[in-house]
Formats: structure tokens, sequence, C-alpha cells
């Protein structure tokens, strides 16, 4: 048991720092957007169930106990006597740790899922009072603005908002290829996949690569978007609504709204939909995909050993 939880110990190192950071500037995410976002999940997940496991296995070694006779045990000594004697002060406190951190963790989910929801139905009021439908685009709004916008916002009736400045900005088949983007978020539940991490960092905003996790995904999650578009125009016209969009930005009307996007992030969107950029190979594929079914898989493993 000492060795399994010194092992996982240090997966919870590796997945806490290093390996996210090679993972952010890995160039091959773009290629394969669906396996990067399956590896950043793996690493979250595992990271987490590894961070609370190592402190659990720690604390719970010396006593001999699974977690489950040990949770009546220690929950009696709280009101009615000392902890068993072979537990130390570093084995309190590691066992201190770990549930005040999975409480933190799950307590931040629901809190940001509260919010999230909150607000999603505050902007879905307001687009109802300042948006017009779209008499050949069930389900889309437009919004009287300059500005090229164009969103989705999910729910039990999705909502895809446009601009009446991308509209005017876009050819037809640039227009549908947008419109097949912001359903395909709509479809694949991209926002739940955004929560998850979002939640995360909002758990450990002193946490750096809480913060790189989070904006790695939300490009790779427009990417994804990207392919699914693909199906139903070319890449080169997705490419081209990129690229104008991403410029119309830069006029008077829409800087004056103080946003402002990545310029660089749009910049990877249209290049690997160029012709010639080809996804990572079926063997390469399958390699991530088993390692990242392996790092949530280990943490997870030992903590059911440690019932």
């Amino acid at each position: 048991m000492a060795i399994a939880c010194a092992a996982i110990a240090l997966l919870a190192v590796l997945l806490a720092w290093p390996v996210p950071v090679v993972l952010a500037r890995a160039r091959w995410t773009t290629r394969s957007p669906a396996v990067a976002l399956a590896l950043w999940q793996a690493i979250a997940l595992g990271g987490g169930l590894a961070m609370i496991g190592s402190l659990l296995g720690y604390g719970l070694l010396p006593t001999g106990l699974g977690l489950v006779e040990a949770v009546p045990v220690f929950a009696g000594a709280l009101f009615a006597g000392p902890l068993p004697a072979a537990v130390g002060v570093t084995q309190g406190l590691a066992l201190s740790a770990a549930v005040i951190l999975g409480i933190h963790l799950l307590l931040n989910l629901a809190r940001t899922a509260a919010v999230t929801e909150r607000q999603r139905r505050r902007h879905r009021e307001l687009v109802g009072l300042l948006s017009s439908p779209i008499p050949s685009q069930p389900g889309a709004r437009m919004l009287d603005h300059p500005a090229p916008v164009a969103y989705c916002l999910p729910g039990v009736r999705t909502i895809t908002v446009l601009s009446q400045g991308l509209i005017e900005l876009l050819a037809d088949d640039e227009l549908e290829a947008v419109l097949a983007h912001e359903r395909t978020h709509l479809r694949q539940q991209h926002h739940l996949v955004l929560l998850a991490f979002k939640a995360w960092n909002a758990a450990l905003p002193w946490f750096p690569i809480a913060n790189r996790a989070e904006r790695s995904v939300a490009e790779l999650v427009e990417m994804l978007a990207d392919d699914e578009a693909r199906r139903t125009v070319s890449g080169e016209t997705l490419a081209r609504a990129i690229k104008r969009v991403g410029s119309a930005w830069e006029s008077p009307d829409a800087s004056g709204t103080g946003y402002v996007p990545d310029a660089v992030a749009v910049q990877r969107r249209a290049e690997r939909l160029e012709p010639g950029n080809r996804p990572l190979s079926p063997a390469a594929r399958s390699a991530v995909l088993a390692g990242s079914a392996a790092l949530a898989l280990a943490p997870a493993i030992f903590m059911l050993g440690l019932l």
C-alpha cells in the first residue's frame, strides 16, 4: 500500500504541473482536438482523484483500516475521543486536507453551475427583448449591432444569436458555416465541458495550470466545432469566415465594444482548416486515448482499493 500511495502521489504531482504544461504547448492538439480534449479531461479527473487519493492513502496507511471502516472511527473521534494511536499529526492533516479539498471542489462545481445557469437565464431574457427571430433559420435570432457576433445559448430551448453586423459581413455560404459551428456546440453539449474547467479554475485561482487548462480547452472546443462544421461546408469557406470575422473586430464599430478576440487563436483555427493539414494517425490517436484512460483509471482504481 505504501508503494501504491507513493506512486499515486507522484502521479498527482505530474498531473498538477509538468504534464499540463507540456500539453498546453503541444502542436499536435490542433490536428486532433477531440483526442486532445479527451486527454485534458483525463488529466483534470485523474489529477483530482490522485491528489485526494494520495492524501487519503497516506492518512489511512498506519491504521490498516479501509475508508469505509475508517469513517465511523474518525467521526466518533471528533466528538467522543482521541484519534487512533497510530495516526500522527501529519496523517491527521492529510486526511483533513483530502476531505476539505474534495468538498471544496464539489461545492465549487455546484456553485459555478448555479451561477452560470442564472447568468444564462438572464442573458436569454435580454436576447428575447433585444433581438428578433430570423425566419429562415429556426431557433436563431438577430441582434441589431454592427459588431460581428455569433454565439449560442444552451438550455431546454436553445438559441443561436447572430448580429446584424455578422449577417452583413458574411456571404451566404460563410454564414451557413458559422451556423453549423454554433449548432455543433449545442448538439455536443460543449458548455458542460467548459463548465467543468471553469469550476476547476474558480476552485483553484492560485493554481496557474487551471487557468491554462481552461483556455486550452476553450480553444479545442472551438476547433472541435469547426471540424463538425466541415461536414456541412468546405474547410476553405469556414476558414474564410473565421478570418473575416476576426479582421472585422479591428473596425471602429466593433472595437468600441471593448472585446478583443485572441488573434493568435483565430489564426490557428483558420490555418488548421487549410488543405494538407491532416489529423493524427490512427495509431497515434489510439495511443493518446489509451494513455488518457490510464490516467483516469489508475487513481480511480486506487481509491476503490482504499474502500
